[in-house]
């Protein structure tokens, strides 16, 4: 046994430490390595985790698991969640990203150039923060599922999120909206019609169920599990009336919009891009047909709060976005009052009370 430094001897060609843990006693603990630095490094850790109240062997008891472990683990417990599929997904995109590497190897610079590698890919800041919710998230089941130290998780915590450009409001006109539906394949059209026709995001509109969701007889559309967690009432117009009328029950099957086999759709991207493209219009979304539906509501003259109710925002902040979509028809609204008030005879209602010149002529000032 080789000595070197206070608290740090040689075994062999490795190098142990030893330390006082929280209770007093010497800890022994070997480095794993031939390397003096390393072991440096390693007894000035336990020291200062004893300095700071924490229990250095608790790292030891922790196993050195890695990334695919722990999302093999998150989605077990992600299935009680309203937002499993989408956690899902980004889950198992984070995989193929982080694979096998060990929970303790994440670092703030790893995190931020997997957020510099989505925008360099063309994702937008919107998309990347998600995922980094997602990772943060599984971080945090991480440590109370004793996966990985409280430590390991301040890395991935210290990666801020993007800031995020919401002001994309882009929106179909009339003749536009009738272009996109005459193109619509026939499985499509009618969940393009649903969307257009009460606003509901493509997931809300793809699982929708007919005992569950949809009332024909009084007319509206039941959502009980919505994005905010509140239940929505969604009113029937006539034209989604008939629109749902005309779909094929199965009854093998309790959802609306389903494929030939029964099964419900878990994407229409390629189809709704398709025909984006036959209808001439450019980079348009399936969720920008919601801001279709809010827009047109709102130049329609009908007042904010009613579409906030609408569209389940859970206060004004996200539906003052389509605001500026109303000066127009506020003008309009104002010229109805100014024909309301002078009946249309405006001379003579500006010389009721005005003073008189010399002349006898109406003052207007």
């Amino acid at each position: 046994m080789g000595a070197r430094g206070k608290g740090i001897y040689r075994r062999g060609r490795v190098w142990w430490i030893m330390y006082a843990g929280l209770d007093g006693k010497t800890r022994f603990e070997s480095s794993g390595s031939t390397s003096y630095k390393v072991a440096e490094d390693k007894v000035a850790e336990r020291r200062k985790s004893v300095r700071e109240g924490k229990d250095p062997d608790a790292a030891r008891r922790i196993g050195n698991h890695n990334f695919g472990e722990l999302a093999e683990q998150y989605l077990q417990w992600a299935v009680r969640q309203r937002s499993f599929r989408r956690k899902k997904i980004i889950t198992k995109q984070l995989v193929a990203e982080f694979g096998n590497l060990p929970l303790r190897r994440f670092s703030t610079m790893i995190v931020e150039e997997y957020q510099s590698k989505m925008l360099n890919a063309g994702k937008a800041p919107a998309t990347s923060n998600r995922h980094l919710a997602n990772l943060k998230h599984m971080f945090t089941k991480a440590v109370e599922w004793e996966m990985v130290e409280e430590e390991a998780r301040k890395p991935v915590r210290r990666v801020k999120l993007l800031q995020e450009n919401n002001r994309r409001l882009w929106y179909l006109s009339r003749e536009e909206c009738k272009a996109l539906l005459d193109v619509c394949s026939p499985h499509l059209r009618p969940i393009v019609v649903t969307a257009l026709n009460t606003g509901m995001r493509k997931e809300e509109i793809l699982s929708l169920e007919w005992e569950k969701h949809i009332d024909l007889r009084h007319g509206f559309i039941l959502l009980d599990q919505t994005k905010n967690g509140e239940r929505r009432e969604i009113p029937l117009n006539q034209t989604l009336r008939v629109a749902l009328t005309a779909l094929t029950r199965r009854l093998d099957s309790p959802y609306v919009f389903i494929n030939e086999e029964g099964k419900r759709y878990l994407n229409v991207r390629k189809g709704f891009l398709a025909a984006c493209r036959r209808a001439g219009i450019k980079d348009f979304r399936f969720h920008d047909l919601r801001h279709t539906f809010a827009s047109h509501l709102v130049m329609a003259g009908v007042d904010l709060t009613t579409v906030k109710t609408l569209l389940g925002h859970k206060d004004l902040t996200m539906t003052l976005r389509y605001s500026h979509l109303a000066p127009a028809h506020i003008q309009s609204a104002l010229t109805i009052l100014d024909a309301a008030l002078t009946g249309g005879q405006l001379d003579n209602y500006l010389t009721i009370g005005a003073p008189e010149t010399e002349k006898g002529s109406a003052v207007a000032g």
